[in-house]
């Protein structure tokens, strides 16, 4: 499900809460909304909505963790690249083919990135046929044989990381932590509906709170797909490697 569709069902629950929570205030007698009962509910709604906190907190933290890996994924990438074709420069002209295979293998990633955004899922950097090249490298000297080690070395850095990539992009959170929380929140609100008088005020003010819980749970959800959605890493570092590629 997308983080619209969820906030959208989340919505409906966590309002809809409310509003049966106003409805029900009209058909229960006196008694049952008593000063002692009122105090009773405040406190059973209190520990809910200290739990609902807790829980919105380990999402952020979630959600955090997963952009700033995907953000130092990319600028990380970005170095080894041009630290890569650096030392391929380096090594001699022999590397000329092996360096345009991967400008090319580079333009292809940001081009993934563009498509990532449109919904659609890639690998990332390959370096496979660089790496089969290096390897069928002779050096010639003690000099070249340190830069196609080194070469190597990097390759298979860019290599790992584009198969140790966060899987954010596609598992999300687990749908019954999501399920749990708009239910705190649902029984939240039915008990702000359960105690507040039916008037437009109320009606209104209700509203725009599930309407601000629901779209922080969106912004949160949207955020644990870095690669995806309306919050995303930017491919900056990716484009100034680009730039960087094929100078003497």
């Amino acid at each position: 499900m997308t983080p619209f569709l969820v906030g959208a069902v989340a919505f409906l629950f966590i309002f809809g809460a409310a509003a049966g929570g106003m409805l029900l205030r009209a058909r229960l007698p006196d008694h049952h909304l008593s000063p002692d009962s009122r105090e009773l509910i405040k406190l059973a709604t209190a520990i809910i909505g200290t739990l609902s906190a807790i829980a919105l907190g380990l999402l952020i933290a979630s959600a955090k963790r997963s952009f700033d890996e995907a953000a130092s994924e990319l600028r990380t990438s970005a170095a080894h690249v041009v630290l890569l074709d650096r030392t391929m420069a380096q090594y001699g002209p022999e590397t000329a083919a092996l360096r345009e295979t991967l400008r090319k293998s580079l333009q292809a990633r940001l081009s993934e990135l563009r498509d990532q955004r449109e919904g659609l899922l890639h690998e990332g950097l390959d370096v496979e046929s660089i790496q089969n090249g290096l390897r069928r490298l002779v050096p010639a000297n003690d000099g070249q044989r340190w830069l196609q080690a080194r070469a190597l070395q990097l390759s298979s850095q860019i290599s790992e990381m584009r198969w140790q990539r966060p899987e954010t992009e596609t598992d999300g959170f687990p749908g019954i932590f999501i399920i749990i929380l708009v239910l705190w929140l649902a029984l939240l609100f039915a008990s702000f509906g359960l105690l507040a008088p039916g008037n437009a005020t109320v009606v209104v003010t209700l509203f725009a709170s599930a309407l601000s819980v629901t779209a922080a749970l969106v912004l949160i959800i949207d955020m644990d797909h870095p690669y995806l959605g309306f919050i995303r890493v930017s491919d900056l570092p990716l484009q100034l490697a680009l730039e960087r590629l094929g100078r003497s």
